[in-house]
């Protein structure tokens, strides 16, 4: 089992100013968990419950002592949220480390039982952070009654991205294959890139560009998603197709792909919508998606991924305008970071709703509405060039490298536009609606399983 805690970056950068004093501090971080498919535990972080400066009995650079009421209230608010207490603590200055003392396991013994009875939780978990030579790092672990394990990963989420490991993991050693891509962004992105696990809904065009360069990158844990077999036309598009590969699931022709590119990947393939309740689950292992689906009720779910889950959702679409006589006559990309606190698709007006509803329905039931008229025609598919596919999938990858290496500008735009007709590219920002799913006062962001999940209706 791989434990996993993902924070939002504005969360994080709570932590990490918190880490950057001079006393130790602490708090009761609140966490949804979910068991992933894979026999893995997420926890979603909810809320940081810091001790009050009347609570501290004693506080210094590396001894703390806290009375009850700096953490009893907080233990109130996580059962209220039904969510995991996590004791969490600091060891400041430059040559500490986040390794327990005695003290500290000695409190951890003391606070299991009473935290997990106050807040109703079935886990208890402890959280040592420091940032020895001014680079955060972090232990922990996480409790049950007869279950203990260490938090493995710390995912950090938002407009930028960052994900450490546990302080006692070992690092795996890199391949020398990956050298060009260290000398460009260095070694400890590329030990990240090895490590995370993304998915992309859609293997088409743009989808299997984006599949083409994260495997070239070194991401080696892959999930894929696409409901549809190879057609003829999609040969002139879909890399590491053939015409020998006609008619075969789009998802097997990719990950054979994939195997031939890098044998040792781990890749797992999924034949059919993300709109389906038990597909969409699928997605409660991923560390970031990429979405390149060109349906609305694809993107919807997507849309709602990014804020229950804290899952960076990245967005692509391609569109080619043409006239009567065939003629091209715009060239229109788009790559959207759907992130924690970020407007999501409903917000920027990127999903058509009433075609989204008629794409969640049965195919005897949209049949049946739109003979009566209350279905909206589904268009015929979209001119589609390979040139344009893929230059947008480079965009998109190129988010996700931007995100965790921060090159780019502060704050981080969460929205690219090519006019390649124009030859323009722009960037853009919006925040969420008031009272919208994806705005942090809704309390929405890392609520985690739901029912229903992800609080919509389900095609059945």
């Amino acid at each position: 089992m791989t434990v996993t805690l993902v924070l939002p970056d504005y969360m994080a950068a709570e932590l990490l100013e918190t880490v950057a004093g001079d006393t130790e501090s602490a708090c009761v971080l609140s966490a949804r968990h979910v068991h992933t498919s894979r026999g893995n535990l997420r926890l979603f972080a909810r809320e940081l419950h810091w001790v009050p400066e009347d609570a501290y009995r004693v506080r210094e650079a590396n001894e703390m002592s806290i009375l009850s009421h700096g953490y009893v209230p907080a233990l109130a608010a996580a059962h209220a949220d039904k969510a995991v207490p996590i004791w969490l603590h600091t060891h400041p200055g430059h040559e500490s480390t986040p390794a327990p003392s005695k003290r500290d396991e000695l409190v951890d013994e003391e606070l299991s039982d009473l935290f997990r009875l106050r807040s109703g939780s079935p886990f208890y978990g402890a959280l040592i952070l420091a940032q020895p030579e001014g680079g955060l790092c972090f232990s922990g672990h996480i409790e049950s009654d007869d279950w203990r394990g260490d938090i493995d990963r710390l995912w950090i989420t938002g407009r930028r991205f960052a994900l450490f490991r546990n302080w006692f993991h070992d690092r795996r050693p890199l391949s020398n294959q990956f050298e060009r891509n260290i000398r460009a962004f260095g070694d400890e992105i590329q030990d990240v890139l090895g490590d995370l696990r993304v998915a992309v809904v859609g293997c088409g065009g743009t989808g299997s560009a984006v599949i083409e360069q994260l495997v070239r990158l070194g991401i080696r844990h892959l999930d894929l998603f696409d409901p549809d077999t190879l057609s003829q036309a999609n040969v002139t598009r879909v890399f590491g197709s053939f015409p020998l590969d006609v008619g075969r699931p789009k998802v097997d022709v990719i990950s054979a792909h994939v195997s031939r590119i890098a044998p040792s990947a781990d890749v797992t393939t999924t034949q059919t919508k993300v709109t389906r309740e038990a597909t969409a689950r699928m997605l409660l292992d991923a560390d970031v998606i990429f979405g390149c689906t060109d349906d609305n009720a694809g993107r919807l779910v997507l849309s709602r991924i990014a804020s229950y889950l804290l899952t960076p959702v990245i967005d692509c679409g391609v569109l080619l305008s043409s006239g009567a006589g065939g003629e091209l006559l715009g060239i229109d990309g788009r790559v959207t970071v759907l992130a924690p606190g970020a407007a999501c698709l409903v917000c920027r007006d990127r999903i058509d709703l009433q075609r989204a509803a008629a794409e969640m329905l049965t195919a005897h039931e949209y049949r049946r509405r739109a003979d009566e008229g209350y279905a909206p025609a589904l268009p015929d598919p979209d001119p589609a060039v390979v040139a344009y596919t893929t230059q947008v999938a480079a965009a998109a990858v190129g988010e996700l490298l931007e995100r965790l290496i921060h090159y780019g500008p502060e704050p981080a735009p969460t929205e690219v536009l090519l006019r390649t007709h124009e030859r323009e590219l722009s960037t853009n920002d919006q925040e969420p609606r008031e009272g919208h799913y994806c705005h942090p006062r809704t309390q929405k962001l890392g609520l985690g399983v739901t029912e229903p999940f992800l609080e919509q209706t389900w095609q059945q």
